[in-house]
């Protein structure tokens, strides 16, 4: 029987998902990004975040999440780098003191394939893998039959149909940078 042939993975989409509710913060967020990662290629929608209250009391209410889209793909490997990144430029943001707010923004990067959407996490639970450096991998949301489905474990924001849409769209949209 021969040995597995290794072979690397394909590079990935950079998708990172920012919210606030400030618009100026989210402005910040897509400058700041571009200029770490480079152009995007696709923005998405604003979308309310209503799901949870769960970052009211360092954000604040009223918040909306809005998705940015990289032209160019990621290794990747390159997931907990780029968590760590998005940490470094949350905190950037609020050291500058221009809100009240202690957290104005929070930045999710996630990494889309053909068959999946992966998000980063500080945060361990038994259906994420370490990646080193502090950052967890979940699979949130799975490609099937033309869609993307989520999990038992995909958060409530990443189960919308507009955001779902959005990252069929940004799927198309890899499938065309890949060169097929």
């Amino acid at each position: 029987m021969p040995w597995p042939e290794l072979r690397p993975s394909a590079p990935v989409l950079l998708v990172v998902t920012a919210f606030s509710r400030h618009a100026s913060a989210l402005a910040w967020a897509e400058h700041r990004l571009e200029e770490h990662f480079g152009p995007i290629g696709l923005i998405s929608p604003d979308f309310p975040f209503t799901q949870t209250r769960y970052y009211e009391p360092e954000m604040g209410p009223g918040l909306v999440k809005r998705l940015f889209a990289f032209e160019r793909l990621v290794p990747a490997e390159s997931l907990a780098a780029i968590k760590r990144a998005t940490l470094e430029m949350e905190k950037e943001l609020a050291f500058q003191g221009s809100y009240a707010e202690r957290r104005p923004l929070n930045l999710d990067p996630g990494l889309l394939s053909l068959g999946k959407f992966q998000l980063a996490t500080t945060k361990d639970q038994a259906h994420r893998i370490y990646l080193g450096q502090g950052i967890f991998a979940e699979v949130t949301l799975r490609f099937r039959a033309g869609a993307f489905h989520p999990w038992e474990w995909t958060y409530p924001s990443y189960r919308q149909p507009g955001l779902l849409d959005f990252l069929r769209v940004a799927r198309d949209y890899y499938r065309q940078r890949l060169g097929g």
